[in-house]
């Protein structure tokens, strides 16, 4: 019995959530059920027997970790989520994944869908696969999230309450649309709270609506001169209070988007101290754009390059190509479009941000200029503008320090680097354009790394190779950093290795990182195959070999990083001249 309970090293724990409760089922790694399912209610109660499981199962069989999986459906998991994560387990919690969750389900229960079978297939999924810890977000920004996500609804309520009213005024009043671009705008709704049917507007003298404000003269004409001459098909007592009810549901939606983008901004504020407080140092972006994209990115170290930041909210335009001429050559693709894929709350607000950015902050202002030099139609040239938005998001929050202006002007060239004439127009060296900084680094840098750089105006991937920057260039390549020393090296040198148990790649004992004792807990867990650690005391950490090494000497991301770099004699900069960038 005892060989059999120290065999067990993993237990699977699945979790079906629903709105009023949740099932859960335990299995060990051999496929077997490592205790009876449970149905847990969203009570203190049903919470509490949930945790008096898993601390049973920890004392039957002491060398296992949990792998608990969670198919978070909408919200029903928050709440379970928040509660696990501050329990003294050796416990790995990971969220989501539907489409695999499904696919294993159908696998090994094709013929039933029930609580106990999604259950058991994400209970296996969790033991077998052992996916990596969902990032745990604080309290602080779990209220951000809610309320990023009901600023989020409210705009596309208030967007619908705008189509009514032009689908409204589509057989009230047709010709205000053509004359208006945007039905939403303030001197729009009081207009037409003064004259809700062109009947009425029509009997206005023109001097009353020259009083409206941001209602231009000339406009004021045009509108006044339409009314008179409407074809609209519906007049009268009944159509003015349509257009009426209209008109406040949609004042009222604007309203409570504004009492929410306040809300957002406070929450944003609270947060705790990570680089995101360097966001709104970039010119352009202003607390609230920042407390949008904190609230969708959490943290920056689920993004390994800045162009996973791009991909991820979908900022980059799209080359529309379709069909082939006679020969069966394919036919030109020559119009551009932004690509509809991402956040849409979060295109809203960098939209603006980059329109502000393009009059402020001088490396997307060349971008753009550039861009509209060689004919890139507007909307285009500003989605390549939000891209480098993020290029110097990225840089500025994974780096901790704010945005340099100085060093995001273009740099003159000296007559020892000017360019050869005889060089390939296609070389990046041949440029001066391409060699702008944003945030303090240089362009030259490659893209898949740590650093922010100036967005491309080409979406296409360079072929070409490039220089890497000079040793003493001020950035640091993060992710070759990690893989140069391992979570055994660094434990070994701190004196803690030898305090782990286990034999295989996890190893469990007691947490250097908040200095508990040995004998007295095993919160500390690492895995030496993926050099990854968690410590499950409520208040500690989890991250890289690098978040360790930061967490163990309080160090900023930059100044440990140069810390383990010296400590273990790794060259922050290898030499990899004349190495593509793909």
């Amino acid at each position: 019995m005892n060989a059999t309970i120290a065999q067990i090293e993993h237990i699977g724990v699945g979790v079906d959530t629903a709105r009023y409760g949740h099932r859960v089922t335990f299995v060990r790694r051999d496929h077997q059920p490592a205790a009876p399912p449970l149905t847990v209610m969203e009570t203190r109660d049903g919470y509490q027997r949930l945790q008096s499981q898993l601390e049973r199962l920890h004392r039957q069989y002491p060398q296992a970790e949990f792998h608990l999986h969670i198919d978070a459906a909408g919200q029903y998991a928050r709440n379970l989520e928040h509660f696990l994560r501050r329990l003294n387990l050796p416990m790995v919690v990971s969220v989501g994944e539907p489409k695999r969750n499904k696919d294993y389900q159908n696998v090994f229960y094709p013929k039933r869908t029930t609580d106990d079978t999604e259950s058991q297939a994400m209970a296996r999924f969790g033991v077998v696969e052992q996916p990596a810890a969902t990032y745990d977000v604080a309290d602080e920004f779990y209220l951000l999230l809610e309320v990023a996500g009901r600023l989020q609804a409210q705009i596309r309520d208030s967007t619908r309450a705008i189509n009514r009213l032009h689908n409204l005024l589509a057989r009230v009043f047709p010709e205000l649309a053509t004359l208006v671009s945007n039905l939403g705008a303030q001197y729009v709704l009081i207009l037409l709270k003064k004259y809700p049917t062109p009947q009425r507007l029509a009997k206005a003298r023109i001097d009353s609506l020259k009083k409206i404000p941001y209602l231009k003269p000339e406009l004021a004409e045009k509108i006044l001169a339409a009314a008179k001459e409407t074809v609209g098909s519906l007049h009268g007592e009944l159509a003015e209070s349509l257009v009426l009810q209209q008109v406040e549901q949609v004042e009222q939606t604007l309203a409570n988007v504004d009492r929410l983008e306040k809300l957002l901004i406070q929450a944003f504020k609270a947060l705790p101290r990570t680089g995101h407080v360097q966001v709104p140092s970039i010119p352009g972006i202003g607390l609230l754009t920042a407390a949008v994209l904190v609230a969708k990115i959490i943290s920056m170290d689920r993004f390994v390059t800045p162009e996973k930041l791009v991909g991820y909210f979908g900022v980059f335009p799209q080359e529309l190509q379709s069909g082939v001429d006679p020969e069966g050559n394919p036919l030109p693709g020559n119009k551009k479009q932004m690509s509809s894929k991402g956040c849409d709350l979060v295109r809203r607000y960098l939209w603006n941000a980059a329109k502000s950015a393009i009059q402020c902050n001088p490396a997307v202002r060349d971008l753009y200029a550039r861009l509209r030099a060689k004919g890139t139609r507007g909307d285009v040239a500003l989605g390549h503008c939000m891209r480098k938005l993020l290029h110097q998001v990225f840089g500025v929050w994974a780096s901790d320090h704010p945005f340099d202006e100085q060093r995001s002007q273009p740099q003159k060239a000296s007559p020892a680097n000017q360019p050869d004439s005889n060089q390939p127009k296609g070389d990046c060296t041949s440029s001066p354009a391409e060699t702008k900084t944003a945030a303090g680094h240089k362009r030259e840098t490659c893209p898949q790394k740590k650093v922010v750089t100036a967005a491309n105006s080409n979406v296409e991937p360079s072929p070409q190779a490039v220089k890497r920057p000079p040793a003493d260039d001020g950035t640091v390549d993060y992710g070759l950093l990690r893989q140069q020393v391992t979570m055994e090296q660094v434990l070994t040198h701190l004196g803690h290795f030898g305090q782990l148990r286990g034999s295989a790649s996890q190893r469990r004992g007691p947490c250097p990182l908040h200095g508990e004792q040995p004998g007295s807990g095993q919160t500390f867990s690492v895995n030496l195959q993926k050099n990854v650690f968690r410590c499950f005391h409520r208040d500690c950490h989890a991250g890289n070999v690098l978040d360790f090494w930061r967490y163990y000497h309080n160090l900023p991301l930059y100044e440990a990083a140069k810390n383990l770099a010296q400590t273990f004699q790794i060259s922050l900069h290898p030499n990899r001249e004349e190495e593509p960038v793909i």
